[in-house]
């Protein structure tokens, strides 16, 4: 990975109750981390770590920012630290050990396990050069959450995908909002984007069981409610319809992770909304703020 290079991997799930949720994100060049922005970027390596969040009662946040020696990668396999990430060739499964951070400082430990009845074979580049990609592996899937809290085992829908790129988010993008909605057919992905050069990606996706995926027809953007941080929110609604958050997930002053409701075609979805302003993170402030959520782990032994 060249330097100021990244690669994530995301999954999250939402409980089939709708009380509950979860992501984790596995980071090499964790651009999130204001230590690997501090650092130049020189080593994408040396910044990685494992993020996990549960949203609902009893949540917790967690991201260490890990040196290179806590990383250990093959082609089906990611650890990082105490955690990991393992493709089986038909399920992956994680395996979690962290630390929560502040304000609630805990251990967050257990499995969660994602199933999918097919893997896409489609990638989207998110530039004209190709320097950022999207790779949608499982827009469709089954995740099964087994933490050692109170509460925290259930089943759910859930979702796996990974970003890739060589130069940092916000030399290329302002903002960007993602989203993915089971459906009845399958699922829809959204993948909108302000670039610097002034032109929009604006990427809509259908995903059925067996893996296909094909370019659709999207409806208009409609927005919605801003979060707390007054982060302004948008997603694809039919004409006469507006979305609507349905749960919070996270909400950052330069990020919001949420359930959204919206219709689609005349269907009524419900599924993960992100929204992202790069503008705001690049802020030396936000970075800062970001340091007491975010704990710097150098040195690491297996």
């Amino acid at each position: 990975m060249p330097p100021g290079g990244y690669a994530w991997w995301y999954i999250d799930g939402v409980s089939d109750d709708g009380k509950r949720a979860v992501s984790v994100i596995g980071f090499i060049g964790s651009v999130f981390s204001p230590w690997y922005a501090w650092s130049g970027r020189g080593n994408p390596g040396n910044h990685c770590c494992i993020n996990v969040a549960t949203y609902g009662r009893g949540g917790r946040f967690s991201m260490t920012d890990r040196g290179q020696t806590a990383l250990r990668q093959t082609s089906d396999m990611l650890t990082i630290g105490p955690s990991s990430l393992h493709w089986t060739g038909k399920q992956l499964v994680i395996d979690v050990d962290e630390i929560s951070s502040l304000p609630i400082i805990s251990r967050m430990r257990g499995q969660i396990t994602l199933t999918p009845p097919a893997l896409t074979q489609i990638e989207l580049p998110l530039t004209a050069d190709g320097a950022h990609v999207w790779r949608p592996f499982a827009p469709i899937a089954r995740i099964s959450v087994d933490l050692e809290a109170e509460g925290w085992q259930f089943d759910g829908h859930g979702y796996f995908d990974s970003n890739f790129g060589t130069r940092a988010l916000e030399e290329d993008f302002s903002s960007w909002t993602w989203a993915r909605y089971p459906t009845q057919s399958g699922a829809t992905c959204f993948y909108d984007a302000e670039r610097r050069d002034g032109t929009r990606l604006e990427a809509a996706i259908g995903f059925t069981p067996d893996g296909q995926a094909a370019h659709v027809s999207a409806p208009g953007s409609a927005r919605f409610n801003r979060t707390l941080w007054a982060l302004p929110r948008a997603t694809r609604a039919d004409p006469g319809h507006r979305p609507k958050q349905i749960k919070s997930m996270l909400d950052a002053p330069f990020y919001s992770r949420s359930v959204v409701e919206t219709v689609l075609n005349g269907e009524r979805v419900q599924g993960v909304h992100e929204a992202l302003d790069l503008n705001r993170f690049d802020s030396p402030i936000i970075k800062s703020m970001l340091a007491c959520r975010v704990p710097r782990r150098a040195k690491w032994k297996f």
